[in-house]
């Protein structure tokens, strides 16, 4: 009997040990550098995956160590946690990607006086009623408008009159890629002499980030009804997997990353650099100027927005027409860009569509609810 006992507590000297031990290894673990996902994979074809491709070009040029976290939940307690973690190891800076961490980082810049946090797509605020960007916090939005018009002005120009905007949720990024895309497309259509009504485009939006079968068909039916390219925008799967289903020549277009590996029916995609945005934030940070709180929007003008003109199907679409749209937009002729429609009123699965319908005359867009 004495025998066991002895025994068991030699076991549980040895489990303490090594227990300690590990505990230990891991305290002194250093990252200093963290990316915090939003509870998916750092390779979901999105703003994780850009965030850690920024990251890691970063840290691999100047070997620095870095590692990324993955929330058990995707809620602001989870990613309170995962940044917890991720400061216990060492972060020195944090990057979060998009509007999810919004009301995370609000909290966490004041609880972390001494880290750096990158928020991507969006401004900390406490659940939208209290606003504020902390000297420790730069805060980066995008774009999307500017995106969705070169988006919508290469479908036309490259011969597609039947378009579809296939969105996610109304949020304000995704109503910015939509309406940017119809104005892109209007804009082509002047410049090709069209008349009123020659391009149609059904316009939607889920309601929802997930990928539904019922989306899929939807899509489907879409492109069987006479719609040629549908830019999908956070429903990538569903919109994809029906362009392949239909076959022919339909197409789609991609959203946020290049997504031309995903399927041989993207078109191509309306790109937010984040990969740049982040390796510059950090850039910033070790050379002594980070920008904290501020509240960037970068623009084409930031080389921030843009199609991946390398690996797009364009047949007609040309490097040259891209580059004098681009250089159209940054020098803002025509007013192009400081005319453009931005209505961001976003609610739910309503968006007032109204004002961009009054002012495209080309493009004759037939909402979908």
């Amino acid at each position: 009997m004495k025998k066991s006992i002895v025994s068991i507590l030699v076991l549980c000297l040895v489990f303490c040990s090594v227990f300690a031990a590990g505990n230990t290894e891991k305290a002194v673990a250093k990252y200093e550098l963290a990316l915090v996902t939003d509870a998916n994979s750092i390779d979901d074809r999105g703003f994780n995956q850009g965030a850690w491709e920024g990251i890691e070009a970063y840290a691999n040029e100047n070997n620095i160590s870095h590692q990324y976290y993955r929330p058990i939940e995707q809620s602001t307690e989870g990613y309170l946690v995962a940044i917890e973690t991720a400061v216990n190891d060492g972060a020195k800076l944090v990057v979060c990607p998009g509007f999810l961490f919004e009301t995370a980082i609000f909290k966490a810049q004041t609880m972390y006086p001494d880290v750096a946090f990158v928020l991507l797509d969006g401004v900390p605020n406490n659940n939208y009623t209290e606003y504020k960007t902390e000297n420790n916090t730069y805060s980066i939005v995008f774009a999307e408008d500017q995106a969705g018009f070169l988006a919508g002005y290469a479908a036309v120009m490259e011969g597609y009159r039947n378009l579809g905007f296939f969105g996610a949720m109304a949020v304000p990024a995704v109503v910015r890629y939509g309406y940017g895309f119809v104005q892109g497309a209007e804009y082509a259509g002047e410049e090709l002499g069209l008349k009123s009504g020659d391009i149609l485009c059904k316009y939607m939006y889920t309601g929802t980030f997930d990928n539904l079968p019922e989306n899929q068909t939807k899509a489907a039916s879409w492109y069987q009804s006479g719609v040629e390219c549908i830019f999908q925008c956070g429903v990538l799967d569903n919109v994809f997997a029906a362009c392949e289903s239909v076959g022919g020549e339909k197409m789609a277009i991609g959203v946020d990353l290049d997504q031309s590996a995903n399927s041989e029916k993207v078109l191509t995609s309306a790109m937010k650099m984040l990969s740049k945005a982040v390796y510059d934030g950090i850039t910033m940070f070790y050379g002594g100027n980070f920008p904290g709180g501020v509240n960037a929007t970068l623009t084409i003008n930031d080389d921030s927005v843009g199609l991946p003109m390398e690996t797009s199907r364009f047949t007609n679409f040309s490097q040259a027409d891209y580059e004098l749209i681009c250089s159209k937009m940054v020098d803002d002729v025509d007013g192009i860009i400081s005319n453009m429609i931005r209505d961001t009123d976003a609610s739910g699965n309503s968006i007032p569509l109204q004002t961009v319908k009054e002012a495209e005359k080309i493009v004759k867009v037939e909402e979908i609810k």
